[in-house]
């Protein structure tokens, strides 16, 4: 198997994925089927409006990511990740077996505890997917390992909305709890196969309080910037994404005239748009996080959303409701259907690297509760985001200019995220420069450490060019800081891509040892690194660049490693 389908075949990921897979399954199969039940047979279950009973079940599943995630974090870090996945696969079998007893009784109080309890289940086992992947990938698989990931866990969400609906219309609603049952046990034995995964904390001491140790964690993932704005902008696309997927229903009646068939179409489309984008992002990126794909991603998601808007039927067709084959029949269906299609597909190259780069850059001894803070502030966001959205409807807003809302916030989020680190424009710029003019070879810089300072010595049998950093830089996951000959900084949009990568022009010893001791890459090009360095212990390389035999010609570099500078 070539690229990340390779994984599929290995004990080091398919458990997980298997797992994963059938977990998110499993709780889209109960929370739909419960929502049908409430909406069409409301009245057997109690006197509560179906709206209500709606909103209440959606509250009531996400309002444990608010209570536990920040000690679900803790638990990741301080247990063994697999033995600690098996546990929550356990307890998703007794969940399902509450759920049992809630249709058995037509008990809404039992099934609303299996629902809170199935919230549970989502909240501990997102740290421990999300820490374990790096601790069971390669350094070079951790792209594609997430990409899976996400492309899995939205066709099981497709998967299990569909079946829930299926499962509700039966009129047996033990039919419900016994698949889930039989799901969750499927599960348990796919998590028995995960490796061990050593905790990275083991003295760790477990604080409940879920308060403190919520604001603890989101105060972890903001001692690295990067990691904090890319956790800001995760939290984003689930707001934009959950925003969009709210609507389908009343978008399909209301707008485009269909049926429950078309709320259907509208989600499969969606959900296979992302999971070609998450996959995608392996090739475009070269089996590397490519920050690169964030901002493509941000611009197709703006894009595509306001074209969406534009897009959309002004009034209901005549017969409506329309069965599928007549709604292909009318114009701008599937001109609706391609922009939800690039939706996804955008929404997949902006998520994936923004994943991979918190597992990669988070501190390993805290990485699971800086996870938990990602799954908090997502949740924070898509409540505010549901909130916000009704709150527009309520005011007479129509679905087309909502979406469009969207697409303008989504352009201004960027936005923020690149001025705050202006890293992910410049692997963006950098990134399509080189695949216009030519692609990057980089032999032996999967030695750069993940973390920690390094030092790269840049030689070339010619004068180092312009083209040669952006080749440096397109081809290292980390950011660099170059000392350059100030000559550098004059030249016409180099420079000023140079300058907002905070390269060194003058002051080169102070400034560089402080970038060191910082933990950042600097690279060192016609100055002499020991003059300048000596004093700061750091690993050094030798990077010896070939330039492009022209201006489509590929750039190549060996990367050797030298003995560390002495102090």
């Amino acid at each position: 198997m070539s690229g990340q389908s390779h994984l599929l075949a290995t004990r080091r990921f398919l458990p997980l994925f298997l797992t994963q897979f059938l977990g998110a399954f499993n709780d889209n199969v109960f929370k739909n089927a419960l929502v049908v039940l409430l909406t069409f047979q409301a009245a057997r279950w109690t006197t509560l409006p179906a709206g209500i009973l709606a909103n209440l079940a959606a509250g009531v599943f996400i309002l444990p990511f608010f209570l536990f995630s920040a000690t679900a974090g803790q638990l990741a870090d301080k247990y063994d990740k697999a033995r600690l996945a098996r546990f929550v696969k356990l307890l998703e079998m007794v969940i399902m077996l509450v759920a049992g007893l809630g249709f058995w009784l037509t008990s809404l109080a039992w099934l609303f505890v299996a629902l809170f309890l199935l919230g549970c289940h989502s909240t501990l086992f997102g740290p421990i997917k999300y820490a374990l992947l790096p601790q069971h990938l390669h350094p070079d698989e951790l792209l594609g390992g997430n990409a899976l990931v996400e492309a899995g866990t939205f066709v099981s969400i497709l998967l299990g909305t569909l079946a829930g609906g299926l499962l509700a219309g039966t009129g047996a609603p033990m039919a419900i709890a016994g698949v889930g049952v039989a799901v969750a046990v499927t599960g348990y034995l796919a998590s028995r196969a995960i490796p061990a995964a050593p905790p990275p904390a083991p003295d760790l001491a477990i604080h409940p309080n879920p308060l403190t140790e919520t604001w603890r964690c989101i105060g972890y993932a903001r001692e690295n910037h990067a990691v904090f704005q890319s956790i800001l902008g995760i939290s984003w696309f689930w707001l934009f994404g959950a925003l969009f997927l709210a609507q389908f229903p009343a978008y399909a009646k209301n707008v485009l005239g269909g049926g429950e068939a078309t709320v259907t179409l509208l989600l499969a489309t969606f959900t296979i748009g992302v999971g070609l984008g998450s996959l995608a992002c392996e090739r475009l990126s070269g089996r590397r996080i490519e920050l690169g794909l964030v901002p493509f991603g941000s611009i197709g998601l703006t894009l595509f959303a306001l074209d969406l808007a534009f897009a959309s039927p002004a009034g209901l067709p005549t017969g409506a409701p329309l069965a599928l084959m007549e709604l292909f029949g009318r114009p701008g269906t599937w001109h609706v259907l391609a922009d939800l299609a690039l939706i996804g597909l955008f929404g997949g190259f902006f998520i994936v690297p923004l994943y991979a780069l918190v597992q990669q850059r988070s501190r390993i001894e805290m990485r699971a509760r800086i996870i938990a803070a990602n799954n908090i502030m997502n949740a924070l966001f898509m409540v505010a985001g549901a909130l916000v959205a009704a709150g527009l409807l309520a005011e007479g807003l129509s679905i087309a200019i909502l979406f469009a809302v969207a697409a303008v916030m989504n352009a201004a989020v960027a936005l923020y995220i690149y001025l705050r680190v202006p890293e992910f424009l410049i692997r963006f710029v950098v990134w399509l420069v080189l695949r216009v003019t030519g692609r990057v070879e980089a032999e032996g810089m999967e030695q750069l450490p993940v973390q920690g300072g390094a030092l790269l010595v840049l030689e070339s049998a010619g004068k180092i060019q312009p083209r040669d950093l952006l080749a440096v830089m397109a081809a290292s996951e980390r950011p660099i800081r170059f000392l350059l000959d100030a000559e550098l900084a004059r030249r016409p949009g180099y420079g000023l891509m140079l300058r907002r990568a905070k390269a060194i022009f003058a002051d080169h010893a102070e400034a560089g040892r402080a970038a060191l001791q910082d933990d950042q890459v600097v690279a060192v090009a016609h100055i002499e690194p020991e003059a300048l360095l000596a004093g700061v212990p750091v690993p050094a390389f030798r990077v010896i660049l070939q330039p492009a035999t022209g201006p489509l010609g590929k750039s190549r570099m060996r990367v050797e490693a030298l003995a560390a500078v002495e102090r």
